[in-house]
This record gives C-alpha cells, sequence and structure tokens, in this order.
C-alpha cells in the first residue's frame, strides 16, 4: 500500500492556515497519502473529527488502513464537486471548521506506470484518478475528433501547437493504436521537437489528465460547496499547481469577497454581503522545500475565510 510515497507540499503553512481548533471538525478533500491529514490529526484533541475524500481508490484504500482503530477519523471514495451530498451523510452540513484542497496530481499517481499520468515511465494510457470510471486517455484519443483534440491541448494545456500536435495523433491512429504514454509522448516529440527547459509532451498530458478527470468542472464546484459548508469563521486552504486552477481559486476567491452591488432604478432592492473575506497573500514553497520536493515548485496556495455571525469585515491583504 505504501509503495509510492507522496511528500505533502506548504504541509506546514497548509495546516497553519487552517487555525486549528483541537475540537474541530475538518475535511482534507484530497486525501492523496495522508501528508496533510497527519499533521491536521496531530492537532486535534478527543472531540476533534477528520473527514477525508479522494476520487482515487487506491488513495481511498491507504487512508482505511492507516487510521482503521481512530473513530476521529472517516474517509470515502468521491469527489469535492460532490461535498454538499456527502457532508449531509456525514451530517455535518454548513458546520465544517477548516477545508482543505490540494489540488493535481500525488507523487503516488505520477511513479506508478500502471497509472499512465507520466511521460516518463512506459504504462497504459489511461491517466483516470479513478481507474474504474469514466474513458481512459487511450480510449479518448482513439475516438476524439482532430478539432477536439487541439482545443483540449489548448484550453487545458495551453499548448501552442495544439493544431499540429493533433493532426499528427489523428494521422498516426490510422496505422496503429496510441496506447502507451512512451508511445504518445515520443509522437509529440517527434512532431514538435525537444525544449531545453521542459518536456514537450508536459503541457498535452497535463491537458488529457484535466480533461479526462474534469479537474476544472470539479474544482469549480468544489469551491462553491465548499464555501456553503463551511460554518461561519472557518477556513478554506487551497493549494494549486498550474495556472489554470490557481487562476479558478482566486477569481473564486475574490468573488466571493467582493459586496454586491444595488440594482439601479430598483432602491429597495438590497446588496449581497460578501461570503469570505481573504487572508494574507498567496502563498508559495520555500527555496528549501523545493530542493528537498522539486514537484513543489509550481505550488501556490490561497486562504480564504467563511464569513458570518463569527466573522466580519472584508479582506485582509489578499492581492496579488
Amino acid at each position: 500500500m505504501n509503495r509510492y510515497q507522496h511528500q505533502a507540499v506548504l504541509l506546514e503553512e497548509a495546516v497553519s492556515s487552517l487555525n486549528l481548533r483541537g475540537d474541530g471538525f475538518y475535511l482534507d478533500a484530497t486525501y492523496g497519502r495522508g501528508g496533510h491529514s497527519r499533521a491536521i490529526m496531530a492537532g486535534l484533541d478527543e472531540q476533534g473529527c477528520l473527514f477525508c475524500l479522494d476520487k482515487d481508490p487506491q488513495a481511498v484504500a491507504a487512508g482505511m488502513e492507516e487510521w482503521s482503530d481512530e473513530p476521529r477519523f472517516s474517509i470515502v471514495q468521491g469527489s469535492f464537486a460532490e461535498l454538499d451530498r456527502i457532508t449531509q451523510v456525514w451530517k455535518i452540513e454548513r458546520n465544517l471548521d477548516g477545508i482543505l484542497l490540494d489540488l493535481g496530481v500525488s507523487s503516488p499517481q505520477l511513479d506508478d506506470p500502471e497509472r499512465g499520468f507520466s511521460f516518463l515511465k512506459d504504462g497504459p494510457l489511461d491517466m483516470r484518478m479513478d481507474p474504474t470510471k469514466g474513458t481512459s486517455a487511450a480510449m479518448w484519443l482513439a475516438d476524439a475528433s482532430e478539432r477536439e483534440i487541439s482545443r483540449v491541448f489548448w484550453e487545458f494545456g495551453e499548448e501552442r501547437h495544439a493544431r499540429r500536435i493533433a493532426r499528427s495523433i489523428v494521422k498516426t491512429r490510422q496505422q496503429q493504436c496510441l496506447e502507451s504514454t512512451t508511445q504518445l509522448a515520443e509522437l509529440i516529440e517527434q512532431t514538435i521537437g525537444r525544449w531545453d527547459h521542459k518536456h514537450p509532451a508536459t503541457r498535452c498530458f497535463q491537458a488529457i489528465r484535466i480533461f479526462i478527470n474534469n479537474e476544472l468542472g470539479d474544482l469549480a464546484s468544489g469551491l462553491e460547496a465548499a464555501i456553503e459548508q463551511l460554518r461561519p469563521g472557518g477556513r478554506l486552504v487551497a493549494i494549486s499547481f498550474h495556472s489554470l486552477e490557481d487562476r479558478l481559486v482566486k477569481r473564486t476567491f475574490r468573488e466571493a469577497a467582493r459586496p454586491g452591488r444595488v440594482r439601479r432604478n430598483i432602491p429597495e432592492h438590497p446588496s449581497w454581503s460578501p461570503k469570505l473575506k481573504l487572508i494574507g497573500k498567496p502563498q508559495r514553497p520555500s527555496v528549501d522545500e523545493i530542493s528537498t520536493n522539486p514537484r513543489a515548485r509550481s505550488a501556490i496556495m490561497r486562504v480564504a475565510q467563511k464569513l458570518g455571525s463569527e466573522s466580519s469585515g472584508l479582506a485582509d491583504v489578499g492581492r496579488s
């Protein structure tokens, strides 16, 4: 179960930003291999509880094994997009003191060739967070139109050679099926050449993974649900690993922290109050952390606090 390890990013900063209460209820919405969860559990007393989610059945199995004798710990397989429903099952609706979203792909997923997330090791072209559901990357590439492939590479990978790569994929699949990670990576490299600073397949693999797992759609739904499920004064901490995720987190936080305007010509129409206040500035890993964990280099963390009867005021610092 622990063959592939994961080093939690911004561990101390994230747990500190949750502003833990010993008797609080907290949600780690992306359990991974439990790095952040262990630190949260260490800050809870006998009345506190930690609830966890993960799409990946391997991550859920690891959590169940590690915490099997811990009554304060609960974990289920699912997406944070389903947070409203899951909190009802747990009977903790709108009663969470903190929610952590550690986004992206975990080291165990990247390091296991059988999962198909990485172009550095040969494995089946899968990329699903939950391998038992949905369409694999290989299945999608076998059927998708050139236009759709190009759109996904541009929209989710910001790949400037999206059209050329899509055209090459469609041409190649007429002679052979694309079934392995190295097959696809080599095809992309042959199409656009090798770059000095980054493998040419990086953006396309990111784009396929985001698309296959509906990561941005789930994140948009999950952020809105998380805001609703926090109690007043509760903290929402989000760690992103690429610009598309961070843009969505930043926009959602800012919109929720901005008071609404009174509609013109309707004097009796009230403006609505902000739901969040922004806490501090975005944080990035230190040089020391990046030196020991290079996968942390692109991480950025944003923090917000739920407003309500126990909290008031607008954004603290929050400018970036």
